[in-house]
This record gives structure tokens, C-alpha cells and sequence, in this order.
């Protein structure tokens, strides 16, 4: 089974760093450093999966992939040139 993806940006708003899972609804952290929103947002997973067993309720699929995996998919890795 593949793992749930994980965005991680900066907030200039927030003034640190978010990550999210996008297959889990409302699923985020916050973090000083990209490192800590990661560990974060690992431990937000684990209870929100924990929370949903606990509610009977339908864990999803992972199933995001950013558009970048995508073009890749279909172009190739981009690595090389002659591709």
C-alpha cells in the first residue's frame, strides 16, 4: 500500500512551515522548521486514522499525487536531455 503524500510549505502568514495530507480531511500541522511540521503532521496522521477506527468510519485510499508525478509519468524524469 502506498503512504498518504505530504505537502509541506511556508507560511508567511503563519510564519513557519504547514504540512498537510490532502486524502485526509482537515489533516495538518504546524512547525517551526520543515522537519518539525513533517513530525508533526506524521503524529496528526497517526491520530486521525486512530480517530476514524475509533467513529467506524472509511479510512480513503491514498490516491493524491501532485501534477508533477503526473508529467513525469508521461515525459519521462526530466533527467535527461534527450527526452
Amino acid at each position: 500500500m502506498r503512504d498518504y503524500h505530504i505537502n509541506i510549505f511556508y507560511s508567511e502568514e503563519d510564519e513557519g512551515y504547514i504540512a498537510d495530507i490532502p486524502d485526509l480531511e482537515a489533516c495538518s500541522a504546524f512547525g517551526e522548521t520543515p522537519i518539525e511540521a513533517l513530525q508533526e503532521v506524521q503524529k496528526a496522521r497517526e491520530l486521525w486514522l486512530q480517530a476514524a477506527r475509533a467513529e467506524s468510519k472509511p479510512i480513503p485510499l491514498a490516491r493524491y499525487r501532485p501534477v508533477i508525478y503526473e508529467a513525469i509519468a508521461i515525459h519521462g524524469t526530466g533527467c535527461d536531455p534527450q527526452q
